[in-house]
Parts: structure tokens; C-alpha cells; sequence
């Protein structure tokens, strides 16, 4: 779910017959062919009806009237969404626009029968227009939700997903037992979701977390300031890391693991926005991070130690196979949606 900390090379991909290797919380795009297919056509009938009166608007050019309220503006703009073929049209406007009035989505709702301020509504329309335009909710408003935290984003890092808590799950399962304080590593940080969600729901641990991006370094230590998290940050090559400082209890990772050859298929709002180097396995290897990390094992951890690394969608019997070369116990641990979703290494 981060920025990827090596860039190598290695084996040809091997092209599925359906993606294999989207990133967590990313639907199978072409099983949502019909409905972008729906929108499209919802787009051309509204330009052959002279064109989109667009979002909300404090401009009496552009709409019939003003809304006369926060209800009001609130049902344009989901109007405007799904028009725009936007698939979670109305909880992506609900959190628009409760950004653009400055509250959370409970007290929007609350605010319903308020009249709208003029600044309200222009803030409003340029935050609709971005999301019509295909960017991410979570890079318009700067921030994702993960493990129950706000964390800041943008777009030089991966945007959080739910999937990737199965990793704080199985980490603080495992770490549960430990008598002595456990040395973490978090190999690709990104936003530092991870490190820091693991730095502050196991207090004991001392967490070290690694990438090569400054940009994205920048945004963790942001995170860490704001979630008052203590970790150690690293701008250098993940693997390199995880030797020089070893021995390790915990080693995390959600590396690029998308397969190259699938791009097409992916969603744009992943495809077009969030950072191509933490999305994209090597082209000619998209097991290279389970492999080499996998081959690191013995090397990394210490006794009783653990290796949580993210899996891409059907990568789990490869994966397993792979792992299962260093840790004949190896296993793959399955999410909520019943994918193959984290190898564990011992």
C-alpha cells in the first residue's frame, strides 16, 4: 500500500485471465464493464442535451436557482456524480461536501435546513469537479481513514486500504504473547500507515519503517507527528534495511505487487492517480518482493519471529509456493472478502 523501497529486476509475468494482482481494496474493474458502460452513455445523452450544468453552484449562469440549503446542495451534487459515472456517487459527494462545510459526515446531516454560504458552495463545486475528473476522494480531502486513525495523503503515496489491516490484526495476535519489547520493521512505508498504527497499538514495540521516496517519508513523519507515534525513519532500499538491522520480531510489507500487464483493467482513479512505483511488481517478475523477501527469512528474524507481507488478488498459491521454499509452515492468511490476502513467514 506503499511506496516501493527497490526497483529490480527478475521471471516474465504471467498474464491471467483476470487481474491477479490488483491492490487491496480495488474490484475487479472489468466486472464493472456494463455499468461504465451505463455512464458513458448517460454522458453522451446529457451532451447531446447541450452539455452538463455541472456541481452545485453559486453562479446563477450555470444553475437554475441557488440551493437553498445544505440538503439541497447536497442532492446536486450526487445528482452530478452519478451523472459523471462516479460508482459510489453518494458517499462520495456526502464526504465533498462535508469537507468543502468543514465537518464530518455526521454533522452534515445534521446541517441539512442551513442556508449555504456563498464560499461554501464554490469550495464545494471544485471539489466535485476533481472527483468527476476521476481523482481520489482521499486525495482531494488529504486524508484516509486506517485502523480507526485519520492519516494524511497526497499523491506521492498509496492510499490507505481496509484489507491491509489484516496485517495489524496478525501482528498484534502474534506480538500479544511476547515478554520483551519487540523490534518492528515496516519495509515500503508510504504513509506509514503500518508502522505507525503498529508503534501505537503495541506501545512496547520499537518500529523502525523504511522507503525510498523522501516525498513519501515526509508525508509519514507528518503522520507520526499528528498521531504522536514513535518510530524510526528510513530513506533507503528495504531489503538492504531489513539485513543491516537485524535481528527482527516483526517484519511488515505491502509491497508493489500489481502485475504490469495489467494496468489497463485498473480502476483510473488507480491507474491515472496513485504512484505507479508503489502499485507495480518489476515487469518481468511480479513475485519478485514475495520471493526476496521469502529468501530473507532466515537471515531477518529472530527466533519466534514473524513476516506479514500483502498478497495482490490470486497471488496466493504462488505466493504460498514461494514461501513455503524458506518456511515449510508458511501460510496465507485471507481478509474479510475471502482473498488469499497475507503470506506469513516464520
Amino acid at each position: 500500500m506503499v511506496t516501493s523501497s527497490v526497483r529490480p529486476n527478475a521471471p516474465s509475468a504471467r498474464p491471467s485471465a483476470r487481474p491477479s494482482g490488483l491492490p487491496a481494496g480495488v474490484a475487479d474493474p472489468r466486472g464493472k464493464s456494463a455499468a461504465r458502460a451505463r455512464a458513458a452513455r448517460r454522458r453522451e445523452i446529457v451532451s447531446a442535451q447541450g452539455g452538463d450544468t455541472g456541481p452545485p453552484s453559486a453562479s446563477s449562469s450555470q444553475t437554475a436557482e441557488r440551493p437553498r440549503n445544505v440538503g439541497e446542495m447536497l442532492e446536486r451534487a450526487r445528482a452530478f456524480l452519478e451523472r459523471k459515472g462516479v460508482e459510489e456517487a453518494r458517499l462520495d459527494a456526502d464526504l465533498l461536501v462535508a469537507h468543502a462545510l468543514e465537518v464530518d459526515r455526521l454533522h452534515l446531516l445534521l446541517r441539512l435546513e442551513e442556508p449555504v454560504a456563498e464560499e461554501e458552495l464554490v469550495r464545494a463545486r471544485g471539489l466535485l469537479q476533481r472527483r468527476a475528473a476521476t481523482e481520489p476522494v482521499a486525495y482531494i480531502t488529504g486524508a484516509r481513514e486506517f485502523y480507526g486513525r485519520s492519516f494524511g495523503v497526497c499523491s506521492g503515496v498509496l492510499i490507505p486500504r481496509p484489507e491491509t489491516e489484516l496485517i495489524v490484526d496478525l501482528a498484534r495476535d502474534h506480538l500479544a504473547a511476547r515478554e520483551q519489547a519487540p523490534r518492528i520493521l515496516d519495509i515500503g512505508t508510504g504513509s506509514g500507515c503500518l508502522a505507525i498504527t503498529l508503534a501505537l497499538e503495541v506501545p512496547s514495540a520499537t518500529v523502525h519503517a523504511v522507503d525510498v521516496s523522501g516525498e513519501a517519508l515526509e508525508v509519514a513523519r507528518a503522520n507520526a507527528t499528528s498521531l504522536d507515534a514513535e518510530v524510526t525513519w528510513l530513506e533507503q532500499d528495504g531489503l538492504q534495511a531489513a539485513g543491516d538491522g537485524a535481528p527482527w520480531d516483526l517484519i511488515v510489507c505491502n509491497p508493489p505487487y500489481v502485475n504490469p500487464a495489467e494496468r489497463e483493467f485498473l480502476a483510473p482513479e488507480v491507474r491515472d492517480h496513485e504512484p505507479a512505483g508503489a502499485l507495480f511488481a518489476p515487469e518481468d517478475d511480479v513475485h519478485y518482493w514475495v520471493r526476496s523477501l521469502a529468501q530473507g527469512t532466515r537471515g531477518w528474524l529472530r527466533s519466534g519471529g514473524l513476516m506479514l507481507v500483502e498478497l495482490g488478488h490470486e497471488q496466493g498459491p504462488a505466493a504460498l509456493e514461494l514461501g513455503r521454499q524458506a518456511d515449510p509452515e508458511a501460510r496465507v492468511e485471507q481478509d474479510l472478502a475471502g482473498i488469499p490476502r497475507v503470506l506469513v513467514l516464520a
